[in-house]
Parts: C-alpha cells; sequence; structure tokens
C-alpha cells in the first residue's frame, strides 16, 4: 500500500519587543537567570497584566503578511495546565477569538504554488525555560533534576498553526525556511531557533493514498533546527506506516525526537483543548484594532519572500531563488547583478562563497563583488577567496586583487599536467575507463603544484587533451 504523509505545523514565534507581554521586565536572550522577573511575570498575588500594544500591533502584521482576516474583536483567556515553567498555573493566551484567522501562505515549487492554509496566528505569553540536568540528552527523561529560568516566562510568543495541508518532510521544510524569511524581514523577532524564539511542533499522520480521511496524529517537539524538524517528521512517518502494516493502530501522543540517535521518544498522551479548561481571562477587555490601524499596518508589508523567488526565479531557476531568497541574500545579488555580474554566476559565488565565508551580505559592497565575480575565472582560486573573504572590510576594493591574474599560458602549464599525470598511472587508467569524476583529481593536482596560481578552466582543457592524446 502507499501512504501519503499529513503534516500540520505549529510555529512559536518569539517577539522582539522592548518588554514583555503584560510587565515591564525586558526582553532578551543571554541574561542571568531569573534577573529579568517581576510580580506580574512571576504570578504573585493581586498582580496585574497590562497588554504591550507593540506586540498586539507587531501580530496583526504577521497576520496580514500570512493572508489572515483581523477580527473586529479578540479575546484573551486563560490557559490552565500546571508545570514548573508556569508560575500561576495558567497561560495568558487567545483561544476562541485570536487575533489572526483564515489565511495562507504560498509555497513557490516545481510543480506550482502550493497554498499551505493558516488556521489562526494569536497572541499569548511565553512559559519560562527548564533545564533539566543530568542524563544523556538534557531532556526530561534521565535527568536528576529540573531547574527553572523565568527570564523567558511573559515575552510575547505568536502561535502559527497551519492547516494540515503539507505533504512531505522537505516541503514542510522549505515552508519554515519561507516564514522564517518572512518574520525576519517584517522585523518582529529574530527567529532564531538555536536561541528558541523560533520553535516548532509537527502533527503528523499518514493515510492510504487518494483516501481523504484524517488519521490519528502525533505531535514531535524539541527539534531545534529546520533540518531536525524535516529528520524527525521522516522517521515519525516510518514509524506509523510499521505500525498500520502490523495491523495496529497509531495511539494520540507526543514525541521527542534525538537528533543524534534518530529515536523518537514517546512522553505523554497528546491534550485536547477540553484538557486545558479555557476560560476567558478577567483581568484584560478585548482587543479591538480600528479598521485605520489594520490598513496602516497594511502598507508597511514589503514584498514578500514567496513573491520575489518566483520573480527572481525567471532569471535564474527555482532552487538558486529559493536559496538567494530564504538565506536573506537576493538583494544583494540583484545589485551584484545592477552592476555587471552575470545573474547565475553572481548567485552562486553570493550562495557558497560568500555565505561560505561568514560575511553578511549587508556588508559587502556590490560593485567591488561584480568585479570580483566577472574576473573568477581569471584569477588565482586562493587570491579569489582571500578577496571574498576580505569583503565584508571597511573601505575593500577589488583592485590589488585583479593585478593577480592566474597562469593561464599552455606552454607552461603542460609540463606541470605531465608531471600529474605520470605520477598518477592508477587514476589515469581508471579514467580511461569511464570514470571521468576523477579530472576534478588531477586539476586539483595540478593547482596544489602550482600553489593554487593556475586557471582551473585551463587546467581542465590541458589534462583532456593530454589523456586523449596518450
Amino acid at each position: 500500500m502507499t501512504w501519503e504523509p499529513i503534516i500540520g505545523l505549529e510555529i512559536h514565534v518569539q517577539l522582539k519587543t522592548r518588554t514583555k507581554m503584560f510587565c515591564r521586565c525586558p526582553v532578551g536572550f543571554g541574561a542571568g537567570e531569573n534577573t529579568r522577573t517581576c510580580p506580574v511575570c512571576l504570578g504573585f498575588p493581586g498582580a496585574l497584566p497590562v497588554p504591550n500594544r507593540t506586540a498586539i500591533e507587531w501580530t496583526i502584521l504577521l497576520g496580514l503578511a500570512l493572508g489572515c482576516e483581523i477580527p473586529a474583536r479578540a479575546e484573551f483567556s486563560r490557559k490552565n495546565y500546571f508545570y514548573p515553567d508556569l508560575p500561576k498555573g495558567y497561560q495568558i493566551s487567545q483561544y476562541d477569538r485570536p487575533s489572526c484567522v483564515n489565511g495562507k501562505m504560498i509555497l513557490p515549487t516545481g510543480e506550482g504554488d502550493r497554498v499551505i492554509g493558516i488556521v489562526r496566528a494569536h497572541l499569548e505569553e511565553d512559559a519560562a525555560k527548564t533545564i533539566h540536568v543530568g542524563g544523556r540528552t538534557g531532556r526530561i527523561g534521565g535527568a536528576d533534576y529540573s531547574l527553572v529560568d523565568y527570564n523567558r516566562g511573559g515575552t510575547p510568543l505568536i502561535e502559527i498553526v497551519t492547516a494540515p495541508d503539507l505533504r512531505s518532510s522537505e516541503e514542510a521544510k522549505r515552508f519554515l525556511q519561507l516564514l522564517r524569511q518572512t518574520i525576519v524581514e517584517l522585523g518582529v523577532s529574530d527567529a532564531e531557533m538555536e536561541k528558541g524564539t523560533l520553535r516548532v511542533d509537527a502533527n503528523v499522520s499518514v493515510r492510504p493514498a487518494g483516501s481523504d480521511e484524517l488519521r490519528t496524529r502525533t505531535e514531535l517537539k524539541n527539534m531545534n533546527s529546520f533540518n531536525f524538524v524535516a529528520r524527525g517528521i521522516e522517521a515519525e512517518l516510518a514509524r506509523q506506516v510499521a505500525v498500520w502494516e502490523s495491523g495496529s493502530e497509531v495511539e494520540q501522543e507526543t514525541y521527542d525526537f534525538d537528533a543524534a540517535t534518530g529515536a523518537l521518544t514517546a512522553r505523554r498522551a497528546k491534550e485536547e483543548a477540553d484538557d486545558y479548561r479555557y476560560f476567558p481571562e478577567p483581568d484584560l477587555v478585548p482587543v479591538e484594532p480600528s479598521a485605520e490601524l489594520v490598513e496602516r499596518l497594511r502598507e508597511r508589508l514589503p514584498e514578500l519572500p514567496g513573491a520575489r523567488i518566483r520573480r527572481i526565479e525567471a532569471r535564474l531557476d527555482l532552487e538558486r531563488a529559493t536559496v538567494l531568497v530564504t538565506g536573506g541574500l537576493d538583494a544583494l545579488w540583484e545589485d551584484t547583478v545592477a552592476e555587471g555580474a552575470e545573474a547565475v554566476a553572481a548567485a552562486n559565488v553570493i550562495a557558497n562563497n560568500v555565505v561560505g565565508a561568514g560575511i553578511g551580505p549587508a556588508g559587502v559592497p556590490a560593485r567591488e563583488l561584480a568585479r570580483l565575480v566577472e574576473a573568477r575565472d581569471r584569477l588565482p582560486r586562493t587570491t579569489f577567496d582571500e578577496a571574498v573573504s576580505r569583503l565584508g572590510e571597511p573601505g575593500f576594493s577589488a583592485d590589488p586583487y585583479l593585478e593577480q591574474e592566474a597562469v593561464s599560458d599552455a606552454d607552461e602549464l603542460g609540463p606541470v599536467v605531465a608531471r600529474v599525470l605520470e605520477a598518477s598511472p592508477g587514476q589515469v587508467e581508471a579514467y580511461r575507463n569511464g570514470k571521468e569524476g576523477l579530472l576534478g583529481y588531477f586539476v586539483g593536482q595540478v593547482l596544489k603544484e602550482t600553489q593554487g596560481k593556475a586557471n582551473p578552466r585551463v587546467v581542465s582543457e590541458l589534462v583532456r587533451e593530454k589523456l586523449r592524446a596518450s
């Protein structure tokens, strides 16, 4: 039987407002444990919440970017559960009347645009952070004890819930990369998974291909990179298929995915809304954004990443356009091409060499980069790599590097090529027997002999000629 994956995501985005959602404690990453707290975010009796206006506006802004409807009235509720990271014993969240509903996000693919539904985007306060000490994984299972850092508690948090419209782990990964870039460009969050400002849970199920049923789902938590999200989904899909094909049934549970071992560990039964005993937050009035506010926020929307991918794809291809846009590199690429660089070559150099050198695109002078891209085949590889590594330095000029032309004289390179081939009889024989990938080996050896000063294109042609002639 052929099985179809059904995947929905819950994405938690920590907003980078100056203060927390319902108090004046500063928001930030890396401060000493429990140094950014007050009676409100610690849940002291009698302490009353006051909503953060900026957080509300940023939620609406992100909702508009996701094509959501903005209801005239949203309400906060109390979501009740008991855990050490929640000092009040409840979380203030939006439940049946969220700020953003019925949206969609366009995901460009090679088979056309995929429409991924956005069920809701609601605003809430984040829980504190529990640190599990001891054990192999740093998780609650096997830990010796746990500590709680309440600095994060009360930070504004947007939860984005997608419809179960994703159909593969790769599609989920690409969706998350595009969503993250959208969030970053709006300026509402750094959206960094390693810092916890972007967290993703995946709801996963499978069904027979061609069916329209929705079978029992499970939830994957504690995945801290897009690659790990994709790997976790793949592992859970394989587990569920094995369960169904064995004649058993999948149970609705929450799982942790251990990226180091690929293991899935069941933690608890998946909660439903009734388990949280939601009821309206009595200390907060409803949120009623004016039509003027919503339109003002709508006017702030830039050209969204998905639209830019399709526009840039016309000059490159889908894969390169996606890499540039989701990496925040497309503005540099457009500026570099405007300065005269060839489009595909500029994309390759930016996505590989500039990123590999760890240089942020904002600090790269497009004109100097365009000059390097145009001359890359004439420069020694070491010279080109050094020039790229210095692109981010103030006042960088390509001039001193452009003076160092690569050795392209066939008469000078011919003897070096001959020596390399003579010293590699086994590889020469293998090449003649069909292993043409060894061409790169021979070129690399010649570059090594010339200390990177030879022109790789000329060397490649010489190697082919000598192998054909001998």
